[in-house]
């Protein structure tokens, strides 16, 4: 079962970002709240949204999303920022599930797209995206600015 997610999911939430960042071997750099997973999801105009997948009333998966924009297509879309299903519960058609939600959520919203970042050497998470017909968008480069050189461009 998929839904969208709850205040009384933040708990759940927590678990499954930190689970998530353990997996990609970045655990330490968790920093994330419930307090401010509360306000961010929770907020008279929200700019996150997250889904929960469900398994007999237990929370077993999540995605977390905002939406782009295009300047050509001039249309918004989905940035995936997270998607994660306990290990115990993979193989049983929770991720597709999140996934197919987003999708389904662009289409009736006339969004152009649904896109991700995955790390290089996921390789099970980069054959399940492309089992569903994701494919990478290899021209193009992720650059981020952060901690202290996000600070000093800031004060340039």
């Amino acid at each position: 079962m998929i839904r969208s997610a709850t205040p009384d999911d933040l708990p759940d939430i927590l678990r499954l970002i930190r689970d998530l960042a353990e997996y990609e071997r970045a655990l330490h750099e968790v920093k994330v709240t419930e307090e401010q997973l509360r306000d961010s999801l929770f907020r008279d105009e929200p700019k996150v949204f997250a889904h929960i997948a469900e398994h007999e009333g237990e929370v077993v998966g999540f995605s977390l999303w905002f939406l782009t924009f295009s300047t050509w297509n001039g249309t918004h879309g989905i940035y995936l920022e997270d998607l994660f299903v306990d290990p115990d519960a993979r193989g049983h058609g929770y991720g597709k599930a999140l996934l197919i939600e987003l999708a389904r959520i662009a289409d009736a919203r006339g969004y152009e797209r649904v896109e991700w970042a995955v790390l290089n050497w996921n390789r099970p998470t980069i054959e399940f995206y492309e089992s569903l017909g994701a494919r990478p968008q290899d021209e193009w480069t992720v650059y981020r600015l952060t901690g202290d050189t996000l600070t000093k461009a800031a004060r340039a």
